[in-house]
């Protein structure tokens, strides 16, 4: 028989997150020791503030590295008089959308130290009041909303006292506060792209009362009028996914609909749709060209792949969370510039037509 036994002396245990008794967590003191430099001098630095030297910001992260040093939380919060909590509101974690600018948002406030809760509304008006006016500005600091149901009014009105960013365009011209893409300009261009290839007989899915499905209609609309077309169908949807697509769809077509190509409001409902189209022994794109909104990566990879509008979604993260920590800062401001994401077309399989050299 074999037996081990240890002949190193004993020591205190270091591992699985327990500290050694001989060491103790560095303070802002030590850092400022380190780098030779004020305690303030610290606080500005791990605030983001412009007043330090750039070769003094470097001696200060570099302490901040060797040390290990992390600001205790709580003392932040008691200090700022604030939570340091951003509430995001979303109709529907669940989407593909939503939940990659979900995790942008978290990723960036995280970077500057603020924390994000998330709230979903399911586009109802009163979850989404809720938000706004109840409990949650208790303790969070500000508010990024993906807004349905509430009128631009009544979020300016909220706008006025609290600091808001809501992300998407529910009317036109949007408000002040607002980060969006142009819905009616890319409903413009995506309907100009199934024009060029030949399409003639258009229709929408997924127009709503308010919001982007409704804009994305009205381009649609405005595009074809251009053109001296009528659409096809205006087809309505429940809820912004894959069953009420195909449901949508599947009504239409047992109707008699007749299009040779179908603008969707968003790509869930696009992908519905293709498998509506696929279960009436519709081909894709060669009787029927599909197209999306989002850039969800199930497009990339459903067959055919799906043609869509792109919003460059890390820029609306990013205006969404400059903007909303600038009316943190700067609570005498009532209200931001509207900012505008650009977004381009992705031109794959559904439409048909010639493809990019990237696809």
């Amino acid at each position: 028989m074999i037996s081990a036994t240890s002949t190193r002396p004993s020591s205190p245990s270091v591992g699985f997150g327990v500290m050694p008794a001989d060491r103790k967590r560095p303070s802002i003191k030590d850092v400022a020791a380190r780098a030779g430099v004020s305690w303030k001098t610290v606080t500005n630095v791990m605030h983001g503030r412009a007043n330090v030297r750039p070769e003094t910001r470097d001696r200060v992260l570099a302490a901040v590295d060797e040390l290990g040093y992390r600001p205790n939380p709580v003392a932040r919060q008691l200090q700022e008089g604030r939570s340091r909590v951003i509430t995001l509101a979303i109709p529907d974690i669940t989407s593909s959308y939503f939940s990659r600018l979900a995790a942008r948002i978290i990723e960036l406030a995280r970077g500057q130290g603020w924390m994000v809760v998330i709230r979903e509304t399911r586009g109802d008006t009163a979850i989404e009041t809720a938000v706004l006016e109840d409990g949650d500005l208790h303790y969070a600091d500000g508010v990024i909303l993906a807004a349905v149901s509430l009128s631009n009014a009544h979020l300016q009105t909220i706008a006025r006292t609290r600091p808001l960013v809501v992300i998407g365009q529910r009317d036109d011209p949007p408000g002040p506060n607002h980060v969006i893409i142009d819905n009616i300009g890319s409903a413009v261009v995506a309907t100009q792209h199934l024009l060029d290839l030949g399409r003639r007989r258009l229709a929408f899915v997924g127009g709503t009362q308010h919001g982007p499905g409704h804009l994305r209609q009205v381009g649609f609309l405005r595009k074809l009028a251009a053109a001296g077309l009528e659409p096809a169908g205006l087809i309505g949807v429940r809820t912004f996914d894959r069953k009420s697509g195909a449901d949508a769809v599947t009504t239409a077509l047992d109707q008699g609909l007749r299009a040779d190509a179908l603008v969707c409001a968003v790509d869930s409902v696009a992908l519905g749709a293709m498998f509506a189209l696929r279960q009436h022994g519709v081909q894709v794109p060669d009787d029927v060209a599909v197209l999306g909104w989002d850039n969800i990566e199930d497009g990339a990879y459903s067959n055919p792949t799906l043609t869509t509008i792109a919003p460059d979604v890390d820029r609306v993260a990013e205006a969404a969370v400059t903007g909303v920590l600038q009316r943190i800062r700067e609570p005498k401001s009532d209200h931001l510039d509207t900012v505008h994401v650009r977004y381009e077309l992705i031109h794959r399989e559904s439409t048909g037509g010639p493809l990019a050299a990237s696809d």
